[in-house]
């Protein structure tokens, strides 16, 4: 048992004065605490009577601190600290981790299913860079990438396909009810071309529906595919995409595609990430859902 002589007063007693002799204030230390204010002040007066001193002058404007109370606020401020420093030193760390990829991916395929991802896996701390730049793993302190291009990506790097690039034509089902087979030189011109940073369009045109580009066609241009689908979605255009990426758009109706032709292109996305990662157990754990995810494109 405790000496009489070193008998501590009530924690959540000292809890109330430390708040409030640092906000000055009974409410705001009852609004950090979640207690009342009265019951602020009540812990204060109990423990200003147990150790048979004043602790705050009560003033027509507000508190202010006394002598003993300033002297006595400071030292359980550090008391305090080294609790919480304590504590903290207990808790097991969270596994951090850092997954570089595009805006576009990250805004319509990535976010969409974190929150089961999270709630699966809550000790892992994931930062997400959402960047158009090619990451470097050692200076970006990047773990996994989810990149488009061609393998193979470096001799200190493992790379594996997640999602080929087939691009379709989508737009909104008020521009157009279905996919058109045929469609002449008047009918597109009709159309606006919402085109993002990879400009596929002439490309598209000329493999996928087997023509040269109209001259004079009407475009709208954006440096993000994640850009050109919203503007899509309000019905401003067609736009291009990779077909997973809108596959929950296209399965709710919100999209619909706009020919049946499709263009396979040859900048596939891949899951990339070091050889010898700096990390090894969130990497494999991130890099695993991220490739059980093929397949299930259209499910958050």
């Amino acid at each position: 048992m405790m000496e009489p002589s070193r008998r501590l007063p009530s924690l959540n007693a000292l809890r109330a004065f430390e708040a409030a002799a640092r906000h000055l204030n009974f409410r705001l230390a009852a609004e950090e605490l979640g207690v009342t204010q009265g019951a602020v002040a009540q812990q204060v007066r109990g423990l200003e009577r147990d150790l048979a001193m004043q602790l705050f002058e009560r003033l027509p404007g507000g508190l202010a601190l006394t002598s003993a109370g300033r002297g006595y606020a400071a030292q359980l401020a550090r008391a305090f600290a080294v609790i919480a420093e304590a504590t903290s030193a207990l808790r097991p760390q969270p596994l951090r981790l850092t997954i570089s990829v595009t805006p576009s991916f990250a805004s319509k395929w990535l976010i969409p299913r974190l929150p089961a991802f999270t709630a699966a896996h809550p000790q892992l701390d994931l930062r997400i860079l959402a960047s158009d730049s090619l990451a470097n793993f050692q200076s970006d302190g990047v773990d996994i990438a989810v990149r488009q291009g061609r393998p193979p990506f470096g001799a200190g790097l493992v790379a594996d396909l997640l999602f080929p690039q087939d691009v379709v034509a989508v737009c909104s089902p008020k521009l157009r009810a279905g996919a058109a087979a045929t469609l002449d030189d008047a009918e597109l011109a009709q159309l606006v071309l919402l085109h993002d940073g990879h400009d596929l369009w002439p490309e598209f045109i000329e493999r996928a529906l087997a023509r040269p580009m109209p001259p004079g066609m009407r475009s709208m241009r954006f440096n993000q595919t994640a850009l050109a689908l919203d503007a899509a979605l309000a019905g401003q255009g067609l736009a291009l995409a990779s077909r997973f990426l809108v596959e929950p758009d296209l399965a709710a109706g919100r999209l619909v595609q706009a020919f049946p032709a499709t263009m396979r292109g040859s900048l596939d996305f891949h899951v990339v990430s070091a050889r010898k990662p700096r990390h090894p157990e969130p990497t494999a754990m991130v890099r695993s859902w991220l490739l059980a995810q093929r397949g299930r494109s259209d499910e958050p």
